[in-house]
C-alpha cells in the first residue's frame, strides 16, 4: 500500500508547469520576432497610398480613353459628350480629351473617392490622397489640354 502511494505522489510531482528560464526564452523570441516585423507593417501605409495613386492615374487614363472613343463615335465634334450613363463631360471639340475641369475630367471619372482634387490649372489638375501625402511628392496629375498623366510617389 505504501509503494502505491509513493508512485501518486511522484507522479502529482512530474505535472509542474513551464520554468521561469523557459518562459523568458519564449517572450525574448516573440520580442525579436515582433521588432523584425514591426517596421514591415508600418511601411505598408506608404505602400497602400503609392498603390492608389498608382490606380487613380491608371482611373485617369482609362477615362480619358473612354470618353474619346464615345466622342470619335458619336461624330458630332462637339461638348460637352454623352455618355451612355448620362453624364456630360466637358472635352476639347478637336480631340474629345476631357477638359481639366470638374465638368471635363472630373465627370468622367466615376469616382474620386479618397482624393482631393485640385482644379485650380486646367493643364495641371492634381489629385491627392485625401488621407495623406503632398501636392507636389504623392499624387497623380492630369493634363486637360494633352491628355497626358503623370504620377510621383517619392513622398507617399
Amino acid at each position: 500500500m505504501k509503494h502505491q502511494q509513493f508512485g501518486r505522489q511522484q507522479l502529482r510531482h512530474q505535472q509542474s508547469g513551464f520554468t521561469l528560464v523557459e518562459l523568458v526564452v519564449v517572450i525574448v523570441i516573440l520580442g525579436i520576432l515582433a521588432a523584425t516585423a514591426l517596421p514591415r507593417f508600418i511601411n505598408l501605409t506608404s505602400d497602400a497610398r503609392i498603390s492608389s495613386v498608382n490606380g487613380m492615374a491608371g482611373g485617369l487614363r482609362s477615362a480619358v480613353g473612354v470618353v474619346q472613343a464615345r466622342f470619335f463615335a458619336t461624330g458630332t465634334n462637339s461638348s460637352p459628350v454623352t455618355m451612355v450613363d448620362g453624364t456630360t463631360v466637358a472635352v476639347a471639340t478637336t480631340s474629345g480629351i476631357p477638359t481639366g475641369a470638374a465638368a471635363g475630367i472630373g465627370n468622367a471619372l466615376q469616382s474620386i473617392e479618397g482624393f482631393t482634387p485640385d482644379y485650380t490649372t486646367a493643364t495641371a489638375v492634381i489629385f491627392q490622397p485625401t488621407s495623406g501625402g503632398n501636392a507636389t511628392t504623392c499624387r497623380a496629375r492630369y493634363n486637360g489640354t494633352t491628355g497626358a498623366v503623370d504620377v510621383v510617389t517619392t513622398g507617399c
